[in-house]
This record gives structure tokens, sequence and C-alpha cells, in this order.
């Protein structure tokens, strides 16, 4: 059974920075595409970032300049850095692999003065 698990979130200001981050266990991520999505509520998820098993990223043009994917083979962990971070950001923020597995709990994000 694979579980993905999410954390980092939290309560920030506008222009502050977070770093989010994905545990696997159950599955080793070093094969896979790893992507990361949000959901604000009673809306779908919407496609973040993503990095492939060699390292090759790419962004939704939202995040584009502000977001930084990553991924550490060692520790089975993918993390996203978020930096000057606006309200629009408010999300849950999740993680999966491609092809996708079932997804985490997800978590908060909340950009607010």
């Amino acid at each position: 059974q694979v579980q993905l698990v999410e954390s980092g979130g939290g309560l920030v200001q506008p222009g502050g920075s977070l770093r989010l981050s994905c545990v696997a266990s159950g599955r080793d991520l070093s094969i896979y595409i790893m992507e990361w999505y949000r959901q604000i509520p009673g809306k779908q998820r919407q496609f973040v970032a993503r990095i492939t098993a060699g390292g090759g990223t790419g962004y939704a043009d939202s995040v584009k300049g502000r977001f930084t994917i990553s991924r550490d083979n060692a520790k089975n962990t993918v993390y996203l850095q978020m930096n000057n971070l606006k309200p629009e950001d408010t999300a849950v923020y999740y993680c999966n692999t491609a092809p996708s597995t079932k997804w985490g709990l997800g978590t908060q994000v909340t950009v607010s003065s």
C-alpha cells in the first residue's frame, strides 16, 4: 500500500515563504514523475509543479518564478519551496505520482494579512 503524506503548510503573510514536503511509504518515488497540485474548497485540483525522475521541472504559469519543486531520493521525499506567496495561493496542497496513486490528505496553505 502506497501512502503519501504532505506537510509544511500553515498561515503566512503575503510575500512570505513556506516549504512543503511529501514523504512516501510503500513506493520508491525515484522512478516516478512527481507532481504538486492544489485545491480550493468546492473546486477541482489544479496542477502546480512537476519534476521528472531525471530532475526536469515544469510549473503552472501562476507559480512560475516563485515556486521550486525538488526531490531527495535518499529520503523518498519531494519538496515544494514557495516564495513570494500571494493570497491566491491559498489552497490545500497535494502531491502525487504520475501515473497517479492514492491522494494523501494534503496540507493547508493560507496566505493572508
